[in-house]
């Protein structure tokens, strides 16, 4: 009788070998995953981390090969630096608390003096106005300063000349039209009384000249309507403004783009009307 052959024995570990091979068949594709991503690295992001650890370490060489000599402090100190829109700010802050301080001092001075009721101050967008009487100040119909007021003058000069901020000097009038031979309008009188102001602050008290401007209005910037003698009163004055730094670029900014314009159109016209001289030549 014919024997039969028989199948070889199929235990539990006939077929690990496949197992096997699906965990080898998945660390490769977690290889090229990762390859891949690694590929795709954000080289910004890659720099800081390289920069990080580097300054962590000690410095020296960082990860890319690049040498690294600065400290540990240094790149603190970078980090931590401002902006310069923060320093902007913080300036502007440290500027206004200071104009606030000498308005208190200028007060006190006026207090103390008797002169509250002619001398006033305000602090608005322009910086600190310091407003002097034209009653108090000057002559009827006259520029120059009284003698036994310029000693007041000097006191005051001498405040505001402490922050060496840019000073404006402003003159106005009220609306009654002058009556004498020496001034033809009142717009020459407060030109005339804003300049003597000016070289008063400048050779008395010693305010440099570039810091200084002047500027008459006459009775086109009032302060009040001029229907009763107390608000022509107030609109009789010369202003002396310690202007605020970011004001007083604000203003030179605009005095530029003022200035090119002009230039610009003076230059076009000239222009236009040279053409039209070559033209006629022609004809």
């Amino acid at each position: 009788m014919k024997k039969k052959n028989k199948k070889p024995d199929e235990g539990p570990s006939a077929e690990r070998w496949m197992l096997s091979y699906a965990d080898f068949m998945t660390l490769l594709m977690i290889f090229f995953v990762v390859m891949y991503a690694m590929s795709q690295v954000d080289q910004t992001k890659y720099n800081k981390l390289s920069q990080s650890l580097s300054i962590a370490m000690g410095g020296g060489k960082t990860i890319i090969g690049a040498d690294n000599t600065s400290s540990v402090k240094d790149s603190v100190k970078t980090v931590d630096k401002p902006t310069e829109s923060d320093q902007s700010e913080e300036q502007v802050k440290m500027e206004a608390n200071k104009l606030k301080q000498l308005k208190k001092q200028v007060d006190s001075y006026l207090a103390a003096n008797g002169l509250s009721q002619s001398v006033s101050s305000q602090i608005d967008e322009r910086g600190l106005v310091v407003s002097l009487s034209n009653t108090l100040f000057f002559d009827t119909g006259k520029a120059e300063i009284k003698p036994e007021i310029q000693n007041t003058l000097m006191g005051i000069g001498k405040m505001i000349n402490q922050m060496g901020n840019s000073i404006r000097v402003e003159g106005h009038t009220d609306n009654v039209p002058i009556s004498n031979n020496e001034y033809a309008s009142n717009w020459q009188l407060s030109c005339a009384r804003a300049a003597n102001v000016t070289q008063f602050l400048q050779n008395k008290v010693g305010i440099k000249p570039e810091k200084l401007t002047s500027v008459g209005y006459g009775e086109y910037r009032s302060v009040t309507d001029n229907s009763t003698d107390a608000n022509r009163a107030k609109n009789r004055r010369v202003d002396i403004i310690i202007e605020s730094n970011k004001f007083n670029s604000i203003e030179r900014g605009n005095s530029t783009s003022s200035s090119t314009n002009s230039s610009q159109g003076t230059s076009q016209t000239t222009t236009t009307d040279q053409q039209k001289v070559n033209q006629s030549q022609q004809h």
